[in-house]
């Protein structure tokens, strides 16, 4: 039988990436899903997105880029997603869900997503109203779904977030404490609950109103190892490693890491609001830049830490791209939360790279690094 998806999150990432794996794996005759999309926030500009999910007809997704010197260019109807619910508005019916044929917590919540709200600390969590963040709405679920006897689950998180399975549940198993939660309930949630660490890279770069959204024909979604994890579906894109690091730092500080640089230059210089990656490294000096950087600043960081042809190799993947003609992937959209991403793709490099101690010349990573720790003072 298949175990229903919960999907927390409406990104068109998501809906690109975890739902069209999903979506193409039932049409290879998997039994997987359905998925129901939970928006996280009670925002009023995702209803209507909320309310298209579950059409019968479904909703596009267009591929358009380059695989192997050929140009791709296909859409296709996901309809792995039976419907959406607020997690605001729909509460009761959300734990309802939670605590029946859900077999696997899908998210995607953005940069600040495992921020707590201070409102979620406290015995208030477990008896009171929704939870304002996304890990206290989490652990009041699962409280539920123990209490209704319901076996585990595995639990997926897509964020942006290094060790990202981990994180969210040190923060899960720390909220069912300070809400004073019976030692037998955090005694289920570590024994029958698995939370994976996983990794996924596709660059959506558009939407489609009112849900669907424009992707790459690369994708990814790296999942690590560990007891008792099932997966939802079996699919091409999706790998079981043993160790994500390898994954985590050639995505984050090759890919995101270009992004970001992109960003910032895009930003300081004044350039046109509406520029694209594409269109930025048309510009031979941007392009130029771009490229000594990867070459003498990024590179031989992870060569420094023995990944050195793995990091070149990527490096051309991600050239490649960043030019893909059938994209047009918005620095505005880049450039937000720009301060948080410095941090977690600029700074934690420099330090990862740093072996025993020897810190990398790279003047051009440390003077963005630095202009933002300005910024953040001033």
């Amino acid at each position: 039988m298949s175990r229903r998806i919960l999907q927390f999150g409406t990104s068109r990432f998501l809906q690109a990436h975890v739902a069209l794996f999903v979506h193409e794996a039932r049409l290879a005759g998997q039994e997987v899903g359905p998925i129901t999309v939970v928006q996280i926030s009670g925002s009023a500009d995702r209803a209507g997105r909320i309310a298209a999910f579950g059409a019968p007809e479904g909703y596009p997704v267009v591929i358009r880029g380059m695989t192997e010197g050929a140009p791709v260019a296909r859409t296709l109807q996901v309809r792995s997603v039976a419907g959406g619910l607020s997690a605001a508005a729909d509460w009761e019916a959300l734990a309802a869900l939670f605590c029946g044929d859900t077999g696997f917590v899908v998210s995607n919540t953005g940069d600040s997503g495992y921020a707590v709200a201070a409102a979620d600390h406290g015995p208030a969590l477990l008896a009171g109203p929704p939870p304002l963040s996304f890990p206290g709405k989490l652990t009041a679920l699962l409280h539920r779904r123990w209490r209704a006897g319901a076996p585990g689950l595995v639990v997926l998180p897509c964020e942006l977030v290094n060790r990202n399975g981990r994180v969210l549940e040190g923060l899960v198993a720390d909220l069912a404490e300070r809400a004073g939660a019976p030692a037998a309930f955090r005694d289920w949630l570590a024994r029958e609950v698995v939370f994976a660490d996983t990794l996924v890279d596709r660059i959506v770069s558009e939407p489609i109103d009112p849900v669907g959204a424009v992707a790459e024909p690369y994708a990814l979604w790296a999942i690590e190892r560990r007891p008792g994890l099932v997966l939802p579906c079996e699919h091409p894109a999706i790998v079981v490693a043993d160790d994500l690091e390898p994954f985590e730092r050639l995505k984050l500080h090759i890919l995101n890491l270009g992004h970001t640089v992109l960003a910032e230059i895009w930003m300081r210089e004044g350039r046109a609001a509406a520029e694209t990656v594409r269109e930025i490294l048309a510009d031979p000096g941007i392009r130029a830049r771009l490229d000594a950087l990867y070459r003498d600043e990024v590179v031989p960081g992870f060569a420094a830490r023995g990944m050195g042809p793995a990091a070149e190799a990527y490096v051309a993947t991600t050239m490649d791209r960043f030019l893909n003609p059938f994209l047009n992937h918005r620095i505005a959209d880049i450039a937000q939360n720009h301060a948080v991403k410095v941090e977690r793709r600029i700074d934690a490099f420099l330090a990862w790279a740093a072996v025993d101690g020897a810190a990398l010349p790279a003047p051009v990573l440390r003077e963005i690094a630095a202009r933002q720790r300005t910024d953040a003072a001033a």
